[in-house]
């Protein structure tokens, strides 16, 4: 223990100080970044193209290294290119080859590019390595700091050999300060930067910037080499006062007040409600200059910018301009994530008050049942009260000041949803149109859409809805708006089943599974109208028949004809007519169980012991009903008489949410015999009617029979030679049907004759049309929305695709097919990605923009008022360059047809500016825009006056070829390069010297 607590055991420890420190990890880190992304050593590629650093395609890839705890982001930014092949690679090698960022600095062919990175236009290279401070608040202020990270790029360089320039990003990121080194082979090139608020008075011009250019390289030759010089100005135009922005806003109280008319419920708007063209940026370019050429110092200045060699414009669009289509679309996804339903919008319900009525008639219901009554169509002697009715009900308890939607819009909005209201008169034509009601398909317009978008047909009523409710949310009250609509469409729906008029605007047959739920389930609604209608009309019919047989009879029993001879005949006739009208009620079945069974039951009491005559006695059992026609000659096996095509019930159709419960019930009955038994005869309730339909129709038929006609496959006929040589036919169903238990058998044996008309319904009406009733008053508006959006999407396209067609806009038309590709895979769901949708709704608002800035363009440089054809097309083809390229050259510079325009607007801005409020009254130069005339005449025309404003940016690029530092040192590459805005000074130098002989 004591040995243990002697200070001089314990174990000394040795800082070795040859381990590596922070700084030369922060190095070896760079290192190793350059090795992993291969940017070890010289790679040749071809030289640059004219434009190629904006027309290219540039890529970038990004890591992280850090400096002890200070985390610095290593991006490597460079233009995609093709690698020159090992030939081509022979051809141009040399042992003295200069490094390709030493080669780009001299490049003209990608001056002042309009795209690119801020290095990239200040150098021209078209590969960079750059460091920079990973957090964006982070800033590398300190000269100690700065020299660290160039030492640590300059090791890096030299330890790897790489020759891609190396930057490192310093002071704060708003200033955009970066130094940098190149090394290449016995060479080697520093870029600094300067960066002021101010521009020093002794370098505002092209002279002073020379001096500073030929300090800073230090040339010791006398004769210095010619430098050269290139020059842009830029102007911006930012007043656009003296031409009105084309787009006019809707009139809203047009819209209101009716003198619209119905039909414009049914049109988004389109447009910008602002100029989305904000400025016009004029360069004007010499290209090619050298120092002694022009004179430009602080007291004279050969720069004109109407003599610049070369003119090529931008336009800065305005940020997130507001679009009419654009807010339309907003404002109705934004109803998609509000909770809110119809009552705790609107208060108290409409369909309460009308649950009210029904309670208060309950005492009926059981007279309903037993006591059915012919149905009167109601003769109606305007069919506007049919569209009115409900929302009458409804105001009874909230007062019409409440109401988000006036009466008057209300009422325009229901006449042009349902069009069959407008006048009296219409009610005939809408009895004998409307249920044929052909809707025109998308085809006509040669685009269809709705399919692809699982929206609805442009012209069906889903379509108006979902416009109308738009519209809505945008002008009338908002969520609540949209509620009340909906309130009193739903009670439209209920008016019109319980008065079997149609619903207009919609395809006839079963509900289109192409097309949204919402229309689903408006077609289902609309197929329960038909088949209650048709029953009631059936129903009228057998009463006037019977009423007129009863009046026949008593002018008979006038006559003195004896009483009891007719009476056999009166029951049956009643019955047959009371069990028919019944057919409707949900317990129609124990009718046909108890009356129908007795009837037959007395047949066949009567025709016992008759069956010594065979079929013919037998099939007499019981009459024929419910034949459609003959089956060409097919007769029956067993009696031989003709075999008839019986009225058969029309299957059931089926919304897709119907037919997903129906597959998940089925998929629960799992795989066992009985599970498969059962539901096979869930699915045989047609099959059974059929045969019951068929047995109705023949009687004394057999399956056989039933087989012949409904499967035809399933009935063999052989013609085979018996053993005396004679041919015989042998006829027999096919082995599926000979299965043990098979499911057709055990149908047919089931089945009882009873004609289709008498069957239990297979398509529940009644029950239906009210499992849609509750669907559609269940929906929040929120739920609505979502049902609605695919037609809101698929209207707002088809506006977009009109109003490109109008201008013809290439970029366009690539959004709309991206739109459509993206829509189509996205819509096909029910439940939708929000975010998804927010993007497709993103690329229509930028696609209504782009429009808009076509047509501001055209505005401006007045297209439409040009009288000669040629300047004509060739001001639009300007304007459609301008919305598809960054910058645009101008052909003839200020000389041309396009310049004078452009001349005209910066000199009638100036003019504005200039001048008092008095002078404001002046007429601006050539007051049609369409006038074409040369720059020149207007410049001797207008005097002072039409001098062009000062520029708003100038940028001078300044290069040489020297031997630095020595005179016999190797020439290499200087470059700089100067911008000069209001607030900013900057100059960016690239500086070349031989390392190897100085």
């Amino acid at each position: 223990m004591a040995a243990d607590s002697d200070p001089e055991s314990e174990v000394f420890e040795i800082t070795d100080f040859t381990t590596a420190s922070e700084w030369e990890r922060f190095v070896s880190k760079i290192e190793e970044v350059l090795n992993n992304w291969k940017l070890i050593g010289s790679t040749a590629k071809k030289p640059l193209e004219k434009g190629e650093l904006t027309s290219g395609v540039w890529e970038e890839k990004s890591d992280e290294i850090s400096f002890a705890d200070y985390k610095f982001s290593i991006t490597h930014h460079y233009l995609k290119q093709e690698s020159l092949t090992d030939k081509e690679i022979k051809e141009e090698s040399e042992e003295d080859a200069l490094p390709e960022a030493m080669q780009d600095l001299l490049s003209m062919n990608n001056d002042f590019p309009p795209r690119a990175h801020c290095l990239v236009r200040w150098y021209g290279l078209r590969e960079f390595v750059v460091i920079s401070p990973a957090a964006s608040s982070d800033a590398v202020i300190s000269e100690s700091k700065c020299n660290i990270l160039l030492s640590s790029i300059s090791i890096a360089l030299g330890n790897t050999g790489c020759q891609v320039t190396l930057f490192v990003q310093i002071q704060q990121k708003t200033r955009r300060m970066y130094v940098g080194a190149c090394e290449g082979p016995g060479v080697r090139t520093d870029f600094e930067m300067v960066h002021l608020r101010k521009v020093p008075n002794q370098y505002n011009h092209l002279s002073g910037l020379l001096d500073i250019f030929k300090s800073k390289i230090g040339c010791p030759l006398t004769p210095l080499p010619p430098i050269n010089v290139a020059i842009r100005f830029t102007y911006v135009l930012q007043d656009w006062q003296q031409y009105s922005w084309p787009q006019q806003p809707p009139d809203f109280d047009a819209l209101v007040g009716g003198e619209v008319g119905g039909l414009e419920f049914g049109k988004l708007p389109f447009g910008a409600c602002e100029d989305p063209i904000s400025e016009l940026h004029l360069a004007t370019t010499w290209p090619h200059l050298t120092e002694g050429i022009i004179v430009d110092n602080d007291v004279y200045s050969d720069l004109d910018a109407l003599q610049a060699p070369q003119w090529s414009v931008r336009v800065r669009k305005a940020d997130n301009p507001q679009c009419l289509l654009g807010d339309f679309l907003t404002e109705f996804f934004k109803l998609c994530r509000r909770k809110e339903s119809t009552d705790e919008l609107l208060g108290r319900s409409a369909f309460e008050d009308e649950s009210k009525v029904e309670n208060a008639d309950i005492s009926q219901a059981l007279q309903k049942l037993t006591e059915p009554t012919a149905v009167h169509m109601p003769r109606l002697s305007t069919m506007s009260n049919m569209v009115h009715s409900a929302r009458k009900r409804m105001h009874k308890h909230r007062r019409v000041e409440e109401s988000p939607i006036s009466n008057e819009v209300l009422n325009s909005i229901l006449l042009f949803l349902f069009p069959d209201a407008a006048a009296a008169d219409a009610f005939n034509a809408k009895r004998s149109t409307s249920r044929g009601s052909n809707i025109a398909t998308f085809e006509e317009e040669g685009y269809s859409l709705y399919s692809q978008f699982k929206s609805a047909p442009s012209d069906s009523l889903t379509y108006k809805l979902a416009l109308c409710l738009c519209m809505v949310n945008f002008y009338h009250g908002g969520m609540r708006g949209v509620a009340h609509l909906w309130q009193e469409f739903v009670l439209e729906m209920r008016y019109r089943l319980e008065n079997n008029y149609l619903v207009p605007g919609l395809a006839t047959g079963p509900p289109d599974l192409k097309c949204c739920l919402l229309h689903q389930k408006l077609q289902m609604l609309n197929c329960c109208i038909e088949r209650k209608k048709a029953r009631d009309d059936g129903r009228e019919q057998a009463a006037e028949n019977a009423l007129g047989g009863s009046m026949e009879r008593k002018a008979s029993n006038s006559k003195g004809t004896p009483e009891c001879s007719d009476n056999k005949g009166e029951p049956s006739q009643q019955k047959s007519w009371d069990s028919w009208s019944d057919s409707e009620d949900e317990f129609f079945e124990c009718l046909s169980d108890t009356e129908e069974l007795k009837d037959s039951e007395v047949k066949e009491g009567t025709t016992k012991g008759e069956v010594k005559d065979g079929g013919k006695k037998e099939s007499q059992k019981w009459r024929p009903e419910a034949r459609l026609h003959q089956h060409g000659k097919l007769t029956l096996l067993r009696t031989g008489d003709p075999l008839y095509i019986p009225v058969t019930q029309e299957p059931a159709p089926m919304t897709e949410d119907l037919l997903e419960e129906q597959s998940e019930v089925l998929a629960k009955l799992g795989t066992s015999a009985e599970g498969a038994h059962l539901r096979a005869r869930m699915q045989s309730a047609c099959l059974l009617s059929d045969m019951e339909s068929f047995k109705a129709a023949n009687p004394g038929c057999c399956l056989e029979d039933f087989v012949r006609w409904y499967s035809p496959r399933d009935y063999i006929e052989e013609e085979f030679t018996d053993e005396a040589g004679d041919k015989v036919l042998r006829r027999e169903l096919s082995a599926r049907m000979k299965i043990p238990g098979n499911m057709w058998v055990e149908a047919w044996e089931t089945a009882k004759p009873i004609p289709a008309r008498r069957q239990r319904r297979l398509f529940d009406d009644t029950r239906e049309a009210e499992k849609v009733l509750h669907y559609l008053v269940g929906l929040k508006p929120a739920d609505l929305t979502r049902h609605l959006l695919p037609c809101i999407l698929h209207a707002a396209l088809l506006k977009v695709k009109e109003e490109e067609s109008m201008e013809d806009i290439p970029s366009v038309r690539k959004i709309i097919q991206h739109i459509i590709t993206h829509a189509s895979k996205l819509l096909r769901y029910s439940n939708p990605d929000i975010k998804k949708l927010e993007e497709i709704i993103s690329q229509i608002i930028a696609s209504e923009a782009i429009i808009a800035r076509s047509r501001s363009l055209q505005a401006k440089f007045g297209i439409k008022k040009c009288e000669k054809e040629e300047e004509r097309e060739e001001l639009e083809r300007f304007v459609s360059y301008l919305l598809e390229q960054p910058e645009v050259p101008v052909i003839g510079a200020g000389r041309g047809p396009t310049g004078s325009i452009i001349y005209k607007l910066f000199v009638n801005a100036q003019r504005l500016a200039e001048s008092t409020e008095e002078a404001t009254t002046l007429t601006p130069i050539e007051d049609e825009p369409g006038k074409l005339g040369s720059s020149d005449e207007h410049r001797s025309s207008s005097g002072a006056l039409s001098e062009f404003p000062p520029p708003t940016g100038r940028e001078i690029i300044l290069r040489t070829t020297v031997p630095r530092p020595a005179p016999y040192s190797k020439s290499l590459p200087q470059r700089m390069y100067c911008v000069m805005l209001k607030d900013e000074f900057r100059l960016a130098g690239a500086f070349s010297s031989d390392t190897s002989f100085f």
